[in-house]
């Protein structure tokens, strides 16, 4: 895990929010402000830009901390529950290149060109295989995606209720005690819209479908850079630079986010490709 480490990380303040007096620093720094932050929380969520090199590092870095001494963490990400076969028969297998080919088989995996749009990467990948690393150390951790495939929903809210059913009935069948961290994009993760969305952000999110769970929703940020987005084409976006800020938690009843943090920058990741 020491390699994360040179990745610098700042947080970011918003209006109305209460600055949250953890200190700015790495990447691992960051996941400490995270798990300090969500405390007891059992249900992590993590509202990203997709297509960025750092925030799987950073996804990586709270599953090995949270599944010290044994503890159960499982790891929800935004890819068709149709990919979960496979994702278990990877944590199963040696790593070796014929099962990293087979994990990469499936259409999911074969997107391209400005139809990729960024949750397919290398970085990905090698969070799935920290998690492999993890198990063979004797940690209990495990990974299942909970979207549905594109041809089988006709509104942006009819996805979101459906995310949010699976999700909830992975949370129910989580262990005894156990902790589970999602991986989703920073729409999803709205607990509710913003004040001044519009219109088509106006729908009910996956996370607002959760709020009786033990849910702690984290919008992660970056003070600088670029992720991968689909404005037609797909491309790389540029991101409003900012100055380097504190974290801030909201505690509004109508918030969006428990709590906003920023990245130093983020940077598009490696794309896979077939």
């Amino acid at each position: 895990m020491k390699r994360w480490l040179w990745m610098a990380v700042m947080v970011a303040s918003m209006v109305c929010g209460t600055v949250a007096a953890v200190p700015a620093g790495s990447v691992a720094d960051t996941a400490t402000q995270v798990v300090t932050l969500a405390g007891n929380h059992r249900l992590v969520m993590l509202g990203e830009y997709h297509g960025t090199a750092e925030t799987p590092l950073l996804v990586a870095d709270l599953m090995e901390r949270y599944s010290r001494d044994t503890a159960p963490v499982r790891l929800g990400l935004e890819l068709p529950m149709s990919e979960n076969a496979a994702l278990a028969r990877y944590l199963r297998s040696s790593g070796d290149a014929d099962a990293r080919a087979a994990l990469r088989t499936s259409p999911f995996w074969q997107v391209k060109d400005d139809q990729h749009d960024g949750r397919r990467s290398r970085d990905m990948l090698a969070l799935i295989e920290t998690l492999r690393v993890l198990r063979l150390q004797g940690r209990d951790v495990g990974v299942a995606g909970y979207d549905i495939e594109i041809s089988t929903y006709d509104t942006d809210m009819d996805r979101d209720a459906a995310m949010a059913t699976h999700l909830r009935q992975q949370f129910n069948a989580l262990p005894a005690g156990a902790r589970m961290v999602v991986l989703t994009g920073n729409v999803h993760a709205m607990r509710h819209p913003f004040a001044d969305a519009p219109p088509e952000m106006k729908h009910r999110t996956m996370a607002s479908y959760l709020l009786d769970l033990p849910l702690y929703s984290v919008r992660v940020e970056a003070l600088r850079g670029q992720f991968w987005g689909c404005m037609n084409p797909c491309r790389a976006l540029t991101l409003r630079e900012l100055p380097a800020q504190d974290p801030v938690v909201e505690t509004d009843p109508e918030r969006s986010y428990d709590v906003w943090v920023h990245l130093p920058a983020l940077s598009v990741g490696t794309l896979t490709d077939p």
